[in-house]
This record gives structure tokens, sequence and C-alpha cells, in this order.
């Protein structure tokens, strides 16, 4: 057996935990800024539940599994993954914050961004819950409104809307300890949904507004964009499963054969299925084998499918923004795979349609099994994780001096000095868990 190097700084790990598959991809930019897949891993998930842990031991083999696949392709021992969470659970909410700087002569900056951000995960939120994202939307500087970037600007009073993502503390921790048992460090959580956006969606489609639904085994998940920001993020507790539960009681049949029944021959829409085959499923030990009809089948799928597009546009009107999505509905995940789906949806919901494939961020030559709506959300996992990675190099090139007059190196310094207080600041905040009382210091 080859001996596994250990996981190299520029390599990212993704991991999604899903309801019917783990899948753990490793990955690394190429020259071009490409994604180079180097390691794929996809096993079947036994222990979680509409896209929560509900056994940790089967879910931790599970991933042990996937994560070890994956090294023996790549070559290399992990160490460090980002982690896909889903679930019920997760809500969101909208909430505005304010600040008051001491003078408008100095240029807001990235700091003071920072700090009306901070402020947002102060938020009394309800017994059990804690906030895994937030996100700016537009920025109001005294009373200017619309602004998307206020650094630079000069003003005394920034406000800003904030759209805040939250979820179960215990299923949060869940998933760390899935983790942590196979031995691997959690970089960062993610919603799914937002990484499957990062890794399907184009930025004119975010700009002109934009509704990506996930169907994935046990949940389907909604993220609503316009005008590039994210307005509304939601989890409905059905997917692909409750499809295949349909089909087995419908047609009388195993799980199993459900299962392949629906994938191989399924359709969303009965009136597409013009041939009308029989299709024959051998009978359980010794018994009579069953004849089910294809139409019958597609039936069974098409109701089921829209009773799930029923609450995708309850959630798209909930949102505010239902005359506004130019760029339609964009469908990724397992249940995009069926036939005839996208027109269904467009059928349905009167937006038009399109499935999204994660390939534009994937270098040339990737392997076939990636380009498929199942490996969305690792794929928007991994372009996370570069995101990050390349995210330390703009504040390296900030704190260097430039070469123009006497007074941009103590400026840089200057910059360069309050980012690590700005570091160490919350390094204290996270093990003090106390109010911030350095804000009203000079």
């Amino acid at each position: 057996m080859t001996e596994l190097v250990p996981q190299p700084s520029d390599v990212v790990v993704a991991l999604d935990i899903g309801t019917t598959k783990v899948c753990c991809l490793a990955g690394r930019k190429n020259t071009h800024g490409k994604l180079e897949i180097l390691g794929i891993g996809k096993v079947e998930s036994i222990g979680v539940l509409r896209g929560v842990v509900s056994n940790i031991e089967k879910t931790v083999n599970a991933i042990r599994e996937a994560v070890e696949i994956a090294e023996r392709q790549a070559k290399m021992k992990f160490s460090v993954v980002h982690v896909g969470i889903a679930g019920q659970h997760i809500k969101s909410l909208q909430h505005r914050g304010i600040i008051m700087r001491e003078t408008d002569h100095s240029e807001i900056a990235k700091r003071d961004v920072d700090r009306l951000k901070s402020d947002m995960y102060k938020l009394v939120l309800p017994p059990g819950d804690k906030i895994i994202h937030v996100f700016e939307q537009e920025f109001t500087v005294d009373n200017e409104q619309g602004i998307t970037d206020p650094i630079g600007m000069c003003g005394v009073r920034l406000e800003a809307n904030f759209h805040i993502i939250t979820g179960q503390i215990t299923a949060v921790n869940n998933i760390y300890r899935c983790v942590e048992k196979v031995g691997l460090k959690v970089a960062e959580l993610t919603l799914e949904p937002i990484a499957s956006s990062d890794a399907v969606l184009f930025e004119e489609e975010k700009q002109a507004g934009v509704a990506l639904v996930d169907i994935g085994g046990g949940t389907t998940d909604i993220t609503i964009f316009h005008d590039g920001i994210i307005r509304h993020t939601a989890v409905i507790p059905f997917g692909g499963n409750v499809i295949t539960a349909d089909i087995k009681e419908g047609c009388t049949v195993m799980q199993p054969q459900a299962e392949k029944l629906k994938v191989k021959f399924g359709s969303a829409m009965a009136n597409e299925v013009f041939d009308n085959r029989i299709i024959t499923i051998p009978g359980l030990k010794g018994r009579d084998h069953k004849e089910i009809s294809e139409k019958n089948l597609a039936r069974i799928i098409q109701a089921r499918t829209e009773e799930i597009l029923d609450y995708v546009l309850w959630e798209v009107r909930r949102s505010g923004y239902e005359r506004k999505l130019i760029g339609g509905i964009v469908l990724t995940g397992g249940g995009a795979l069926m036939g005839h789906i996208e027109k269904l949806t467009e059928y349905h919901t009167g937006m038009s349609c399109r499935i999204g494939i994660p390939v534009e961020h994937l270098a040339h030559g990737y392997h076939e099994h990636v380009s498929s709506p199942i490996f969305s959300t690792a794929i928007g996992l991994m372009i996370r994780g570069m995101a990050e990675l390349n995210g330390t190099n703009p504040i390296l090139t900030e704190t260097k001096p430039k070469e123009v007059s006497e007074s941009e190196p103590s400026n840089a310094e200057e910059k360069s000095a309050s980012w690590l207080d700005n570091v160490f600041k919350k390094t204290k905040e996270w093990f003090e868990a106390e109010p911030d009382i350095d804000f009203n210091k000079k």
C-alpha cells in the first residue's frame, strides 16, 4: 500500500453529509484558476434523516468510508474539511443594524462594517438556536440608501440590512462530533444551498433574480438571489425520499425496488410517457412477479413533485420576489436528474427553468461522475474553501507599503495593526463570551 502524504495547504477537501449519500471531494486550483478534482469518495448515507444526523455511529462510518476512498485517489491524508449543513431546523431572518461613527471626516473602513456585522451575532435567538451565517445586503450612509459597498465613503451614521441564517445548536454540534470522530477538523460550516449556489449559478442570474432549488434526498433547499444579494433561504422537509416512499406504497414494492424504478424509469410528467411500457418486477421469495405501467409510475411521481413545487412556490411568494425573478428557477441536487422535471417546473410555476450542473468552475478533463447535479453542494463547498484560502492574499498585499509617498507605509502599518487587533479581539470575545466594551473606546 502506498504511503499517503499529508494534506498540502493548497488542497481543499469538501464533505457533503446528505440524507442519501455522503460525498467527499478533494481538489486544488490549477494555474488557470479552475478546480482540479484529485479524489472522489461517495457512499450511501444511513445515519442522516431529513438532512440532520440521527445516528452518530452510522454517520461516522459513512464519513470514514467516503474520506478513505477520496484519500486513496488523491494519495494524501486529509486533516481539514469544509462541511455543509442543512435540515428542517434551518431558519432565516432579516435584521437591520446601525452604528454611529465619531467623525464624518474619516472614511468608512472595513472595521466599521465588521463592527456592524459582529453586532448581529449578539442578537437574542430562541433557546437552542445559533447563528450560522450573517450576510450583509444594502447599506445606508447618512440616509443615502441602496449602497452595496460603503468602504471609502464619508458619513457618521452607517446602517445595513442583514440576512441571518440560524440553526439548532445540537444539529451543528452533531455534525462537528461526527467529523471529529473520523479524526478530521472542520475548517468551515456552510449552509448547503449557499454552497450549491456558488457551484451552479452565474453572476448574471444572481443579478437578474433567480431561485435555486436543490432537491436532495431528505430536504429541498431554496435560495433566492436578487441584485447579486441573497434575499431568502428556506429548507423544505421533503425530497426524493418521499417520492420513493410514494412509489413503494402505490406500487406495493420494496424500498430498494421503488428507488430503482424512480431512477431508471421515472418521469416527472405522465403526459410525456408515450409508449407506456410495462415494467416487470420480480416477486418476493418465490411469489409471482408484479407488472407496473410506466405511465402509472409517472403519475405517482408527478403528484408528489407537484406538491414539492407548491412548497417552493409558497416560499418564493413569502420572500416577496415572485415577480422579480428574471432568471426563473435553477434545479439542482439528485432530484433534478428526474426525466422532464424542468418542463413540469415551468408548467407548474410559470417561471423559466434550467438544470444546474456544477461544471463551470472545473478544469478540463474532469471526471464525468462530477458533472452531475448530485455533486453541486460538494463542489460549492470546495469553491468556498478556495475563496477562503485566497482571501488571505488581499490582506497581505494591503499591508505592504506602496512606494508612492512617505505617508503611505505608516498607513499600511496602521491597517496591518488594526487587522491584528481585530483578530485578537475576536479571539478574546470567543473565549470570554462577554459584551464587547472596546467599541466605545477612542
